[in-house]
């Protein structure tokens, strides 16, 4: 009988390996890889970005970031999208943009992916939510729902033309279906 021992990682071990392609993340002291994402992920993805970026960012409130590793409370996760209010956008001593991130995001959103594990996603989103988050969505194309996660660890199954909520200072109207309506091209 051959039996082999998993090596396991310290986050400090985890975060001095390179990255990797798809992003691995480090989760309750495991590396864990992220699935690839495919076309509706990308779309609803970059959709998301461009829409909350020409809001947010000419006026200074927010910044949204696709695939943005994050490393906080012993995680270094990597949400699909992850929005930072301006003021707490990490930045070097010459006030340009960090490269590490090490804190929470203001919004963090997931888009599941086929195959991808729902409880895994949604576990993500509640660590960030316990940390410090603010909002938090889960969108799944599949059943054309979005789970809205909020502070008290309250969640929201939204669907159709129900208005989705975003940080406060954000001045985005979009439904359900404004989302999955990117996915027609």
């Amino acid at each position: 009988m051959i039996t082999t021992l998993e090596k396991t990682l310290t986050l400090d071990e985890f975060l001095q390996q390179p990255e990797t392609k798809p992003a691995s993340q480090f989760i309750n002291g495991k590396v864990e890889p992220k699935i690839m994402p495919q076309g509706e992920h990308s779309t609803i993805q970059s959709e998301l970005i461009t829409a909350i970026n020409n809001i947010a960012k000419p006026s200074k409130i927010a910044y949204a970031f696709p695939e943005l590793r994050c490393t906080f409370d012993g995680r270094s996760i990597v949400p699909d999208v992850v929005i930072f209010e301006w003021n707490r956008i990490p930045r070097t001593e010459k006030g340009r943009i960090a490269n590490r991130f090490n804190t929470y995001p203001d919004w963090s959103i997931e888009i599941l992916s086929p195959d991808q594990n729902l409880t895994k996603v949604l576990d993500n989103l509640l660590f960030c939510i316990k940390n410090g988050t603010h909002l938090g969505w889960l969108i799944n194309p599949e059943e054309e729902v979005i789970f809205a996660v909020f502070p008290d660890q309250n969640i929201k199954l939204l669907r159709g033309d129900n208005l989705l909520p975003v940080l406060d200072q954000i001045e985005l109207k979009l439904t359900v279906n404004d989302i999955f309506n990117w996915l027609n091209i």
